[in-house]
């Protein structure tokens, strides 16, 4: 209730038809996200670590959708990106597969996040694709876009330009980063490769489980996280502003 009434309030406070309300993917934000959706508030649905959440995130979209349709209000101006986190995954996951003790583990570093992102287009692929999403459609609603964030590299060894080739396909986003915009810029590859070996993605992903890699461990712990960092964020914004209004 706390997050609808807030999504409310900053909507309404910028009144611009653009405005794009940053709802988290938490449990909370998931009928927050649908709540909105209903409203016809176009929502940024952010800090999605799981394939599980994701599908939670695209359902309330849909919903959010189906009731608006019946509610009377038209749909076909209502958008809304689903932000999966790319670079933070790796980190933890890279951190967990360098203390196994087996031998295979090395070959999965710096490979987890760009199989989840792949196997989290195949969702988007399928979801969006089927009789409902068709009858939604045909009354003007928009896709639901994956959004690929934070695709700056952390590990220095991996090409600069790794999260921005792995992750190329039709309705996809990535917000980049300047240098990492730089660097595609001049020696990036522009191919469609999100779905290009989904296989090979989906078991390199069912691997990490017989490594003994809790995939959903690593997904509360980046959430609980990258919650706490953006209210930091949103603290000191706020904070800012104040000291510059009273000055």
């Amino acid at each position: 209730e706390g997050t609808i009434q807030a999504a409310r309030t900053l909507r309404g406070s910028v009144n611009k038809p653009n405005v794009m309300i940053k709802i988290p993917a938490t449990q909370a934000g998931i009928p927050a996200i649908s709540q909105m959706i209903r409203e016809g508030c176009c929502v940024n649905v952010t800090l999605i670590f799981s394939l599980e959440r994701y599908h939670e995130v695209i359902e309330a979209y849909l919903a959010g959708l189906e009731q608006r349709l019946a509610d009377g209000h038209s749909i076909d101006n209502v958008h809304s990106v689903a932000s999966f986190f790319i670079s933070r995954v790796d980190s933890e996951l890279d951190a967990r597969l360098t203390v196994t003790s087996s031998d295979s583990a090395s070959d999965l570093i710096g490979r987890g996040a760009i199989n989840q992102a792949v196997l989290a287009y195949q969702l988007f692929h399928d979801s969006f694709s089927g009789e409902r999403w068709k009858t939604l459609r045909a009354r003007g609603a928009q896709f639901q876009r994956p959004l690929w964030a934070s695709t700056s590299t952390k590990n220095p060894t991996y090409p600069d330009t790794l999260y921005v080739d792995s992750l190329i396909g039709p309705h996809t986003v990535n917000t980049l980063p300047e240098p990492t915009l730089e660097a595609f810029c001049d020696h990036g590859t522009v191919a469609r490769t999100i779905d290009g070996d989904v296989a090979n993605a989906r078991q390199q992903w069912d691997q990490l489980a017989h490594l003994g890699i809790d995939v959903r461990d690593v997904a509360e712990k980046l959430e609980r996280e990258g919650v706490a960092s953006f209210i930091q964020s949103f603290d000191d914004l706020i904070s800012s502003l104040e000291d510059k209004a009273q000055s």
